[in-house]
């Protein structure tokens, strides 16, 4: 299996996880999130595949967080009602972060070993989308775990904005 085929398999699997996560959260406001992230990662496993085939590749920019900002607004009310079932969501955001570090250092690796200028175009353009959905999967977990962390004291000094 070439590098290229190990990175087609890897954005299957996640655009299969991410299309699992929509239909687990189908209830809320995250199910959209999930179903935008799945859309990216086909693309990303269309654009590896194209590279194989040697066709042309459109790196124009695309991603799910482009879509995402009207979304995160209503997800306040989904984050101030969480109990302890939604509270066990958090490992299935945690395990989407490592996914997209994963894909992250498997680009940057590819990155590394490509030989021509359009290689090198396409890995950037894929470590660049999957920095952008590690970062939609960070600020989730940190507005998830601030209640868990957040202590309103004098004595513990000036803290961040909330």
């Amino acid at each position: 299996m070439t590098s290229l085929e190990f990175a087609i398999n890897l954005e299957n699997e996640g655009e299969k996880y991410y299309r699992k996560q929509a239909e687990l959260n189908k209830d809320n406001y995250l199910k959209v999130v999930f179903e935008l992230l799945a859309k990216d990662e086909k693309k990303h496993a269309e654009k590896l595949r194209n590279k194989l085939e040697h066709k042309v590749n459109d790196l124009k920019e695309s991603s799910a967080l482009n879509e995402v900002d009207d979304i995160f607004t209503g997800l306040n009310d989904f984050f101030t009602n969480l109990n302890d079932e939604s509270q066990k969501q958090l490992k299935v955001y945690e395990e989407a972060l490592g996914i997209e570090k994963q894909s992250i250092e498997l680009y940057e690796k590819l990155l590394s070993e490509a030989q021509d200028y359009e290689e090198k175009s396409l890995f950037t353009y894929l470590i660049e989308q999957e920095k952008e959905h590690y970062q939609l999967f960070f600020n989730v977990l940190t507005f998830l775990n601030r209640p868990n962390e957040w202590v309103e004291d004098a004595e513990f000094g000036i803290r961040e904005e909330y």
